[in-house]
């Protein structure tokens, strides 16, 4: 294997890097020393610096080039104000290390903390313990006795967060700004989701395992993988591209040779080499959607690549390589596809570790209004023009858009291309009753054939549910009326949806409604709960 080059990213020590005349060489100066021992050739130094300090820096950057000419030195300076405030020092650091061009492939990266303030050095020990700066902490120490031209020592250390708990504390508001990112800012309030994103962001940043996105279609599985792949990029996880493709516009002999790519002739039409997406996203993430839509002979290949990083194109006898890391999205309860024979149980153990189910919009009702304020956001910023609700006009279609009426099939795509719509015909940036009452009528036309009118027809067997003891003692109008509830909840896909349909009346003269609870507390009175029914 290649040996990397040593790069050294580091401060100017304004006190301990000085000295002037010939007497500078009697004592020890960390920057300098750093390159004169002789088991370490340090190909690059990138001096960091704030300040009026150019004449120190020059000075510094001559007696490292007497000392080893090998060594590059390359002077930042940062725009720091007071190298003793936490936020100006990291703000500082953190769009060097944003705008810096890291090369981990052929480099190696020392982050030297002996030298700046103490807030300099616990923000680059930060920055570096959460990947900004992709390297090692380094730490180098004068020699016992004094002696000219000593070099004394250094160490490479071994980043141990919990021993600085109390300052980790102090920039948890990363972890914080993560999840917004994944968000996109948008203040969700759907407390499930929130949860799950707030998870997703961690093990976004700790792991390279898979991950498997649930949920229909429109829930925002390709939204969110894209934001996985931009958080993971500015913490210089991923090198390579996102590469996304959506596995049931993949067909035939073609599906393999668009994955895992083909060589010059392999097949009809083969006239020169294809790489494929799997190579294409190389050092990147790959966003397979859709993918209980793929075919078992591509599912088995798939799985050779997710745990080897090699594979073969199509048509080939030699293996290739690719390290990527994997998300893939499905509508599909990929563990049924297993029992089917329809989904390979080795590639789904594979890609379980990491499982999140998207909930659609009906079951987050309570994001659909900063939803709605994101997109009118997004609409006015990409036409220069500013969009608002009137304020009838607002509550009229806040009111149906959290009602049982909007059933909002195509989830997030449903909402965003109605937003649009209405924005798009609002005379001076206002969008009317009239014009919401329009997209109302536009969306119960698209959606009138998933509309249901009534209680779902299905005989429901009492007995499966209750003893025999609890049957006898019960009221006919009780049975029947459980009977009913029973029918909705077998019909709909969540405990929230049956209560939507079963309290579409009552809902709408409650502050707060919380169809889930009412239809939790009915159940209960039963001794049932969601999955005893279900069962």
């Amino acid at each position: 294997m290649k040996k990397k080059k040593i790069v050294v990213i580091g401060f100017i020590g304004t006190q301990l890097d000085g000295g002037k005349g010939s007497a500078r060489w009697e004592k020890w100066r960390p920057s300098i020393a750093l390159t004169q021992h002789d088991d370490l050739v340090v190909e690059r130094f990138d001096l960091l610096h704030s300040g009026h300090f150019e004449p120190l820096v020059a000075q510094v950057e001559k007696d490292i080039a007497s000392v080893s000419p090998e060594t590059t030195v390359v002077a930042h300076h940062l725009p720091i104000v007071d190298p003793w405030d936490f936020e100006d020092v990291y703000g500082s650091l953190f769009d060097f290390a944003k705008n810096y061009t890291f090369d981990t492939d052929n480099e190696e990266y020392w982050v030297h903390i002996t030298t700046g303030t103490h807030v300099v050095q616990i923000c680059l020990f930060l920055m570096t313990e959460a990947h900004y700066f992709p390297g090692k902490l380094l730490q180098s120490s004068p020699p016992r006795r004094q002696t000219i031209g000593a070099a004394g020592s250094y160490a490479l250390i071994d980043l141990d967060l919990s021993k600085y708990d109390q300052i980790a504390q102090r920039f948890s508001s990363e972890q914080q700004e993560g999840v917004a990112f994944l968000k996109s800012g948008i203040a969700t309030r759907n407390a499930r989701f929130n949860t799950m994103i707030d998870e997703i962001e961690r093990v976004a940043i700790k792991s390279r395992a898979p991950i498997l996105l649930m949920g229909p279609t429109g829930a925002g599985k390709s939204f969110l993988a894209r934001r996985v792949f931009e958080l993971k990029k500015a913490r210089h996880q991923l090198d390579g591209k996102f590469v996304e493709i959506n596995c049931a516009t993949l067909h035939g002999d073609g599906a393999g040779s668009t994955l895992f790519g083909h060589i010059k002739g392999a097949f009809t039409g083969a006239a020169s080499d294809r790489p494929g997406l799997l190579r294409t996203a190389h050092k990147g993430l790959l966003f397979l959607d859709e993918i209980g839509e793929l075919g078992l002979d591509e599912q088995a290949m798939l799985l050779k690549a997710i745990e080897e990083k090699r594979f073969l194109p199509v048509g080939s006898d030699h293996e290739v390589l690719s390290d990527f890391q994997l998300i893939a999205g499905t509508n599909r309860d990929l563990s049924e596809e297993v029992v089917k024979g329809r989904f390979r149980e080795d590639l789904y153990a594979r890609i379980n570790l990491w499982t999140y189910e998207l909930p659609g919009l009906r079951d987050r009702s309570e994001d659909v209004e900063p939803n709605i304020d994101y997109l009118l956001a997004q609409f006015s910023a990409e036409n220069a023009q500013m969009v608002r609700f009137n304020k009838e006009a607002r509550e009229r279609f806040m009111r149906f858009a959290t009602s049982p009426d909007a059933l909002w099939i195509g989830n997030f795509r449903d909402l965003s291309a109605a937003v649009t719509r209405m924005a798009t015909l609002a005379d001076a940036g206002r969008i009317t009753d009239v014009i919401v009452t329009d997209e109302v009528r536009r969306l119960q036309r698209l959606w009138q054939h998933h509309a249901k009118t009534s209680v779902p027809d299905s005989t429901v067997e009492l007995s499966d549910v209750l003893s025999r003891e609890s049957l006898e003692q019960m009221d006919l109008f009780d049975a029947l009326q459980l009977q009913a509830v029973i029918a909705v909840c077998r019909s709909s896909r969540s405990l929230s949806d049956a209560g939507r349909k079963l309290y579409a009346a009552s809902r709408s003269s409650k502050v707060k409604p919380n169809d889930a609870d009412r239809l939790k507390k009915y159940l209960a009175k039963f001794e049932l709960d969601w999955e005893r029914v279900l069962a």
